[in-house]
């Protein structure tokens, strides 16, 4: 049987162990994992790993709120910060998109799909491997985060003598902070892409699926284009996966694509 973890690992530090957890195969799995799936979110990577990975799993679906686009208070009978995603496995409950696809890839994985989503222990391409598998939320999702708040005081309803103060504001933060930051960190990847197939070298990893989401989420927003066709074609490619078409049909509409 797989070892359990504690029932509340849901901190990005409980990810960085010196002992990593042990591989099994495929046929350990005894318990249903469920991914607590909110439409439109991080929560579709983790549907796509666990194709890839080929896992048998439950998906239990969560709606936005459709005035404010939080997620309904449900999710925070599952985990207290009520967001997604979230991973149940037994007794484990698992929240952080990161630490789920480590967890999921390091236990779970067989000999060949462990080969194949992350490379060995020990390696530099492991290292590489976990940089890439952190910066994705840890560096890039920030200041495209901070692109949508601000994106959204231009566009939210206000009294209309407040209007030029905000706009003023938001299009001052966007133009010294906001954009430039994005454009340096597609640069820069978009650079990366240009030695290797994928982030990790010439081997799809679980890297390329967290990078997906702020990939996706920079191209619906406008900021790839003609100039990043390295960052385009990538993910033209993950589009393409036969785990990626089938994680869509389990999740539903993922209008970020858009």
């Amino acid at each position: 049987m797989p070892q359990r973890l504690p029932a509340q690992w849901g901190s990005d530090a409980s990810t960085h162990s010196s002992d990593p957890p042990r591989r099994h195969s495929l046929k350990k799995v005894t318990f249903m994992i469920v991914v607590h799936h909110l439409n439109n979110s991080r929560s579709q990577r983790v549907l796509w790993l666990l194709e890839e990975l080929g896992l048998p799993y439950e998906v239990k679906r969560y709606a936005r709120d459709s005035e404010t686009m939080l997620a309904p208070p449900e999710l925070r009978a599952v985990h207290p910060l009520g967001k997604s995603p979230v991973l149940t496995d037994g007794k484990l409950t698992l929240a952080e998109s990161g630490a789920i696809i480590e967890y999921l890839v390091e236990m779970y994985g067989n000999a060949e799909s462990c080969a194949m989503l992350s490379p060995e222990h020990g390696t530099t391409d492991y290292l590489r491997y976990r940089y890439w598998l952190h910066y994705a939320e840890g560096s890039l999702m920030s200041p495209l985060l901070l692109k949508l708040v601000f994106d959204k005081i231009e566009t939210s309803p206000m009294p209309f003598f407040v209007k030029p103060i905000a706009r003023a504001i938001s299009g001052k933060a966007k133009s010294s902070f906001i954009t430039p930051q994005i454009a340096t960190h597609l640069d820069y990847m978009e650079a990366e892409l240009g030695k290797n197939l994928w982030f990790v070298g010439e081997n799809f990893s679980a890297a390329d699926v967290q990078l997906s989401f702020p990939l996706e989420a920079a191209a619906a927003r406008g900021g790839l284009g003609a100039s990043r066709p390295m960052l385009t074609a990538f993910l033209r490619r993950i589009h393409d996966r036969p785990a990626y078409q089938r994680a869509l049909e389990r999740g539903g509409t993922y209008s970020i694509m858009k």
